[in-house]
């Protein structure tokens, strides 16, 4: 398998911080925003509990699933003490009660810093992401572009129903993925958009995209790309979303997979498409989860 070398990001802040030509304010603006998008103020309290980690625990994660799916249709939730706290919020472990992201500092940075450096470099496209959860990464991306005065379009795309149940005669790389029985993964459009409203970041530069994404990305009407965040965890999330959109990405821009060091599937798919198509761009480790490349050519 032709697979590029996968490398260490660097984890400097200041390196997020270089190309920076905003006031001080402003990037005070924008740390507070990612501190309050993965709600550090709790992160030594409490957290949401979504099931037991390791999946051969078939029989115990199915009756943790099923209790949590039953409460939260009361409005209720499970939760547990976050013993690791802040170092938790920095690598996106763990999912905050309050947060609009489950993503952790560390990958809200690198959203940060591939803005930054198509800005800078005058790199043509719009951002897309594709599972939204909360909505807490477009919210901060639609904030830099608005900081930097970019006029970039933010596409959200999600089925905002939760995940897909796999389709294993297609798929089987995604068999046994039970992300879709999760309940707390289903975030309606209405309460997205209203996240956004609660930052005052919701207008014309946003635009959602409902639907699975074999049923919506093809015939969006999406022109060139300069950032793609793939989070949709599974094999044919992740593959549709690159079948897409991958060709609309600008030489120089960037595409960044959430849960490719943590989720085989979505490795795999990645590392299919990239196989398929001659991709050899350098993959780079964000924090052990999220990885990135930037895509090269003219």
């Amino acid at each position: 398998m032709n697979q590029a070398q996968v490398t260490g990001a660097a984890q400097n802040d200041s390196e997020y911080t270089n190309l920076s030509t905003v006031s001080p304010s402003e990037r005070r603006y924008l740390q507070l925003l990612k501190e309050v998008i993965i709600d550090v103020d709790n992160a030594h309290r409490f957290q949401l509990t979504p099931y037991p980690p390791d999946r051969s625990y078939w029989l115990k994660r199915t009756a943790i699933n099923s209790l949590i799916n039953t409460l939260s249709k009361k409005g209720l939730t499970i939760t547990g003490v976050n013993a690791r706290g802040s170092s938790d919020r920095e690598i996106g472990l763990g999912w905050p009660i309050n947060g609009y992201s489950m993503i952790g500092m560390k990958r809200l940075n690198n959203i940060q810093y591939c803005l930054e450096q198509v800005f800078a470099e005058g790199i043509p496209g719009d951002f897309i992401e594709t599972g939204v959860w909360r909505g807490g990464a477009c919210i901060f991306a639609r904030a830099v572009c608005e900081v930097y005065n970019e006029n970039r379009m933010i596409w959200v795309a999600d089925s905002f129903e939760g995940l897909p149940k796999p389709n294993v005669e297609l798929y089987p790389a995604d068999e046994g993925d039970d992300l879709y029985s999760i309940e707390q993964l289903r975030v309606s459009l209405e309460q997205v958009k209203e996240n956004f409203k609660r930052f005052d970041l919701l207008d014309d530069k946003v635009q959602f995209l409902k639907g699975w994404f074999k049923d919506t990305l093809p015939s969006a009407p999406i022109g060139q790309l300069s950032v793609v965040r793939l989070d949709g965890d599974m094999y044919e999330s992740t593959m549709d979303a690159l079948k897409s959109l991958y060709p609309k990405l600008s030489a120089g821009g960037f595409l960044i997979v959430d849960d490719y060091g943590v989720i085989p599937a979505c490795r795999k798919a990645v590392h299919d498409y990239r196989n398929e198509h001659g991709i050899t761009d350098e993959i780079i480790d964000i924090d052990g989860s999220g990885h990135f490349w930037r895509k090269s050519g003219s």
